[in-house]
């Protein structure tokens, strides 16, 4: 199975090093020297790491072959991706793949389905779960362990606990189960 552990940023400096925007949580893992990664678009690999390194924070890596500035900035925003084992499974034990959350059911903790993982978002901040709801809609579920309450990968599901007004209808509901209504209409 093929997994993106990365998408290549701009260039660094004047030898061919470029900064990467890492998308796996094992980067020493995926992206040392040595490995041999697909692309995304395919033409522009396979692509194999000379060396890598971390400056102010950012990784950097050099490949193969890419020996100056002109070199790393032809890769931006390229997708570096990986063969996985897919019996293969994240050290944590609270730790996915993107591949192992995709399509699962979301539902609430008193099983009020909300609908189905379609895109795992990865922000510098957090992940998100993207998640289409049976009307088609989408809604955004930060993935924090406040929000998420549960992964049943037997079950195929995500079990949530979100705040109000994280999914639209529910803020509407808590507040009619609360007595309070957002808008009031005279019965006069």
């Amino acid at each position: 199975m093929q997994l993106v552990v990365a998408r290549v940023g701009r260039a660094h400096g004047i030898k061919g090093e470029v900064t990467v925007e890492v998308r796996t949580d094992e980067p020493e893992l995926r992206l040392g020297p040595g490995a041999v990664l697909a692309t995304d678009p395919a033409a522009a690999g396979p692509l194999t790491i000379e060396t890598g390194r971390v400056h102010s924070g950012r990784l950097l890596l050099r490949f193969e072959g890419v020996r100056d500035r002109t070199g790393a900035e032809a890769l931006r925003n390229i997708l570096l991706i990986a063969d996985v084992d897919p019996e293969e499974l994240p050290e944590g034990e609270d730790e996915y793949y993107d591949h192992q959350l995709m399509d699962l059911d979301v539902v609430l903790t008193d099983g009020t389905e909300i609908g189905r993982i379609t895109e795992i978002s990865h922000l510098p901040s957090q992940d998100l779960f993207v998640v289409e709801r049976p009307d088609g809609s989408e809604v955004y579920i930060p993935f924090v362990e406040e929000i998420v309450v549960e992964i049943d990968l037997e079950e195929q599901r995500a079990v949530i606990d979100p705040p109000p007004g994280l999914i639209d209808d529910r803020a509407a509901r808590d507040e009619v189960a609360d007595g309070h209504s957002a808008s009031t209409r005279d019965e006069s």
